[in-house]
C-alpha cells in the first residue's frame, strides 16, 4: 500500500537568505504540495531561530489557505502554552471560514523555544498554564464548535449565570484538531479524549512504538472520533541521485547537531558551506549514521519504498514528511529547490 504524503514545514532560513524570501519560498512549496497531491500541509511553530521563520502558524496558514484549493493546511503545532485558548479558538475559526473543511488546528503542550522566549511571550500577552493543558483542550473544542462554550457566572441567580461564548459569530463548522507530541502523555491524553494524534517522530523517534502502542489500546471513541487515528512524520531529502540528496542532508544534520549540542544557532548553511565546515570540524559526524537511519535520504524510487514499508510497519496510511533539503549557493534566494525536487520526487 502507498501511503498518502503530507507535508510538515519549518520555513527554513538558509544564509543570505530574508524572512519574506524563505516565507515566499514556502508558500510556493506548499502551493506545489497542492498540485502534486498532497494530503496536508503543516507549519510548526518555533520562535527565535535562526534557522527558521514559522513563529506564528496561523498567519502562514491564512497565506498558504488563500493560494491552494484542495490540500488541507494547518498548524504543526500550536504550541498551546504560549497562547490564550480563546485566542486560538478564534483565529483557527476564522481559517476554518477562509477555507472551510480544509483546516487542521494541531497542538502542541512544549513551549516551541527556550526559557527566555517562553517568559517573553508571558510579558506580552495572555498564555495559558501547562498545567490546565486538557481543560485548554476541552475548552478549545467548545469553543470552536457552531454551539459555543456556556460559563456560569458566579453571584447570578439561577437561570441568569449562563454565558455563551463563541469563536466565530456563525460557524457552520469547526477545524480539526489534533494532538501532538513526543510523550507517553500526549498520546494517551489523545486516546482518552478521543481525538486524532501525531507523534514527533521527526524530532527524535525515540519511544515512537510505546507512544503508538499506548494510543491505540487506550483510545476511547468520541463525537469528534471512532477509532484510532494517526500518521507518521519523518525528515526527507530525495534527489536525482543519492549523492546529492547526502549533499543536500548535511546542512540540516549539522543544524540539528548544534541544537542537540547546545551550541550557538545559525541560519542554515548552503550545501557547499556545510561541506566546507564538515570537512574541518566535524560537528555532524557523531550524529550522523543515527540521522541516516532514521530519515528518508536518497534517490525517488528507494526513498518511496523505504517509507512505504514504514507506514506499513507501524499501521497506517499517511506520512507527513519534514523536507529539509538544503540549497545550493546558486539557487535563487527566492525558492527551495531542493525542497521541491523532494516533493516531486516522492510525489513520483
Amino acid at each position: 500500500m502507498t501511503p498518502a504524503l503530507s507535508v510538515l514545514d519549518l520555513v527554513s532560513v538558509r544564509t543570505g537568505q530574508t524572512s519574506a524570501q524563505a516565507i515566499a519560498a514556502s508558500l510556493d512549496l506548499a502551493v506545489r504540495a497542492d498540485e502534486l497531491g498532497y494530503r496536508r500541509y503543516w507549519f510548526a511553530e518555533h520562535h527565535n531561530m535562526p534557522a527558521v521563520a514559522s513563529t506564528t502558524p496561523p498567519v502562514l496558514v491564512a497565506a498558504a489557505a488563500t493560494r491552494t484549493s484542495r490540500i488541507r493546511v494547518g498548524s504543526g503545532g500550536v504550541m498551546l502554552p504560549n497562547h490564550s485558548p480563546l485566542i486560538v479558538a478564534e483565529q483557527f475559526s476564522a481559517l476554518e471560514a477562509i477555507a472551510p473543511g480544509r483546516i487542521d488546528l494541531g497542538i502542541g503542550r512544549a513551549p516551541g523555544s527556550d526559557p527566555v522566549i517562553t517568559q517573553l511571550l508571558r510579558m506580552s500577552g495572555t498564555t495559558s498554564e501547562v498545567d490546565r493543558f486538557p481543560d485548554n483542550i476541552r475548552d478549545i473544542l467548545a469553543l470552536s464548535s457552531p454551539e459555543g462554550a456556556t460559563v456560569r457566572l458566579t453571584g447570578r441567580p439561577v437561570g441568569d449565570d449562563r454565558y455563551t461564548v463563541h469563536a466565530t459569530p456563525a460557524a457552520t463548522g469547526a477545524p480539526e484538531l489534533w494532538l501532538l507530541g513526543s510523550s507517553d502523555y500526549s498520546a494517551q491524553l489523545a486516546a482518552a479524549f478521543g481525538l486524532p494524534y501525531v507523534f514527533a517522530n521527526h524530532f527524535s523517534g525515540e519511544g515512537l512504538e510505546r507512544a503508538l502502542d499506548l494510543y491505540r489500546q487506550q483510545f476511547q471513541p468520541s463525537e469528534h472520533l471512532d477509532a484510532p487515528r494517526t500518521f507518521l512524520t519523518a525528515n526527507a531529502v530525495v534527489a536525482t541521485t543519492e549523492a546529492e540528496a547526502e549533499a543536500r542532508m548535511l546542512p540540516q544534520a549539522r543544524m540539528m547537531a548544534r541544537l542537540r549540542g547546545g551550541r550557538p544557532l545559525v541560519a542554515l548553511e548552503t550545501v557547499e558551506q556545510a561541506a566546507d565546515a564538515e570537512a574541518s570540524d566535524h560537528l555532524a559526524a557523531p550524529v550522523l549514521d543515527a540521522m541516516r537511519r532514521r530519515w528518508f535520504v536518497g534517490a525517488g524510487a528507494e526513498v518511496r519504498e523505504r517509507l512505504a514499508a514504514f507506514a506499513a510497519q507501524h499501521g497506517v496510511d499517511e506520512i507527513m514528511i519534514s523536507p529539509v533539503a538544503g540549497a545550493y549557493e546558486a539557487e535563487p534566494l527566492g525558492v527551495a529547490a531542493g525542497r521541491v525536487q523532494t516533493l516531486e520526487l516522492l510525489a513520483g
